[in-house]
């Protein structure tokens, strides 16, 4: 008999559609996967059924009649979203999007999580799907920082339960940070969150929760990618070395060469206060200054809140 063995069979070619175009840029795997099942897309004319189909390359291959460009190198961009913005491509009631705003140079892209409409600050944008899926893994481990104006009496209770982990409304958040400017409560006081997860209004829900109403939400960094001055509505591209470092657990698989340090690693860790210059010959070392209650105060700000002893 001239049957052959099901466990014999070669290996299928290529890769599964929908991750070759997240790479392209078409969305995320996931909304790939919804665009086949909504029939959007097509190889050579014929529908495409299942998001288990094989394929090589983008040749023939639309998106809603749009033909599919191939794969660019995997590049991402910071962001300053402003308000009043959208974290979409499509907003039925017209509002403005982040896309909209983007400037003429800079290709199809994908946004790494969501910021809403009143949040501004840092949000991540590449022009690959699957970097964006992996950026946004809770399991990457990355923190999200946000600085927060919120309006208030403080709940220390509560305050203390969202710092090691809370159930809100059914819903389960991890652990976060909370790092108080100062000791005093009322209007618009400001502190500094962080968070691992991002879920859908995370920080203003955590807060709510512990009595406080945010009236301003800027989110600073996410990871290593940090806003630092970047103007509001400004883009500014992550260097392909920066990406490459930071992003090196992504890129493993890949036919590329990672630098093992960023180039610019000396230059940081100046003025760090890791490291102290050695005195001169016959230098007597300088007499440590005194710290002055003005000193001490000045300390007192900006720490991480701790409950008070009841």
């Amino acid at each position: 008999m001239n049957e052959q063995n099901e466990n014999n069979t070669e290996p299928k070619q290529g890769e599964r559609i929908a991750k070759m175009l997240a790479r392209a840029g078409v969305g995320s795997r996931r909304a790939v996967e919804r665009m086949i099942e909504a029939g959007m897309i097509k190889m050579d004319g014929a529908i495409i059924t299942s998001p288990a189909t094989f394929i090589t390359s983008v040749d023939g291959i639309t998106v809603d009649g749009q033909k599919v460009e191939p794969p660019e190198a995997t590049r991402l961009w910071i962001y300053h979203k402003p308000t009043g913005r959208l974290t979409t491509y499509y907003d039925p009631e017209g509002r403005p999007t982040v896309f909209e705003a983007m400037p003429a140079n800079i290709p199809r892209v994908i946004s790494v999580g969501r910021l809403d409409l009143n949040t501004e600050g840092l949000l991540l944008l590449t022009n690959d799907g699957a970097l964006a899926r992996w950026l946004e893994l809770p399991s990457t481990g990355w923190v999200r920082t946000y600085r927060v104006r919120v309006n208030g009496r403080f709940h220390h209770k509560r305050l203390e339960e969202i710092s090691k982990g809370v159930t809100i409304e059914g819903i389960s958040y991890r652990s976060v940070e909370v790092e108080l400017d100062d000791r005093k409560e009322g209007v618009n006081q400001w502190l500094t969150i962080r968070i691992k997860e991002g879920k859908n209004r995370e920080v203003r829900k955590l807060l709510e929760y512990a009595g406080l109403s945010v009236t301003r939400l800027l989110r600073t960094s996410y990871g290593p990618f940090e806003l630092k001055t970047l103007q509001r509505g400004s883009v500014k591209e992550v260097t392909n070395n920066d990406l490459l470092i930071n992003c090196r657990e992504f890129f493993k698989d890949f036919d590329v060469k990672i630098p093992n340090t960023k180039p610019d690693a000396k230059k940081q860790s100046k003025g760090t206060g890791w490291a102290k210059s050695k005195p001169k010959k016959n230098e007597k070392p300088k007499s440590k200054k005194r710290s002055t209650p003005k000193d001490q105060n000045n300390k007192a700000k900006a720490r991480k809140y701790r409950p008070k002893r009841r």
